[in-house]
């Protein structure tokens, strides 16, 4: 009878303490993603109801793009074309145009492209550069070594190597080339990429796919902005140093 006693005095308080961490564990406990669970029938709330409770949860506030920014990437006429402009608040900070120290024994003029960044960096004087957000190569088509910039175009005339028809026969139709513009895969600019005196066959160029910037996304070209490609286009010459480590 003692033992009988003992146990039902055991369940007991186990039953109460139960009860008492279920009190508190509801008081805490956040609702489920799929809804709360009830035990009677509960009025559903209306979808404008949703809607508002919805509106009433505090959003993250997006911080407003630098004004410098914008003005860099703005729209603006190139010759008789329309460049678009970048939705800046879309890229991170380090992708956009940036001035930092850049140490190295290269001289101004230089381009050193940094495919682990990835960036493309004009060497300034004073130990600065200019640093571009870019694409590089993607997986098996990306390439390191030191080449020179022998040919500078605007809007610049895109024609595929067979190499890329045979893969995307889609784009066959640019066999002889296709004409300049906002929808060339070459964008504004081109600056092409002699090794040893011969045409490698690489370019730095503007895009029609901005969003690929910041990603291993080409077939070993270097993308970049068209605001930035121009801006790079202004300031280079023909004979400048590539290194692309």
């Amino acid at each position: 009878m003692t033992v009988v006693l003992e146990f039902e005095f055991d369940m007991n308080v186990r039953a109460c303490a139960l009860l008492v961490a279920a009190v508190a564990l509801g008081a805490c406990a956040t609702v489920p993603a799929t809804g709360p669970v009830v035990t009677e029938a509960v009025a559903p709330v209306p979808e404008a109801g949703r809607a508002a409770a919805a509106a009433a949860v505090p959003q993250p506030v997006r911080p407003a793009p630098d004004p410098a920014l914008v003005a860099i990437y703005a729209s603006r006429k190139d010759g008789s074309r329309t460049l678009p402009a970048v939705d800046v608040a879309a890229f991170h900070r380090e992708l956009l145009r940036n001035e930092v120290d850049f140490p190295t024994t290269e001289a101004p003029g230089t381009v050193v492209i940094d495919t682990t960044g990835p960036f493309l960096y004009l060497v300034e004087p004073g130990g600065r550069a200019t640093r571009y957000g870019i694409a590089i190569g993607r997986e098996g088509f990306g390439w390191t070594g030191d080449g020179t910039i022998a040919r500078r175009a605007k809007w610049p005339t895109w024609t595929p190597p067979p190499e890329m028809i045979a893969r995307d026969p889609h784009v066959a139709k640019w066999a002889g080339g296709q004409p300049g513009g906002v929808t060339n895969p070459l964008g504004a600019r081109a600056l092409y990429i002699n090794f040893g005196g011969a045409d490698s066959g690489y370019r730095i160029h503007g895009t029609n796919m901005p969003k690929s910037i910041g990603w291993a996304a080409s077939s070993g070209c270097f993308r970049m902005l068209n605001q930035d490609v121009i801006d790079l286009y202004d300031r280079v010459q023909i004979g400048a140093k590539v290194i692309v480590l």
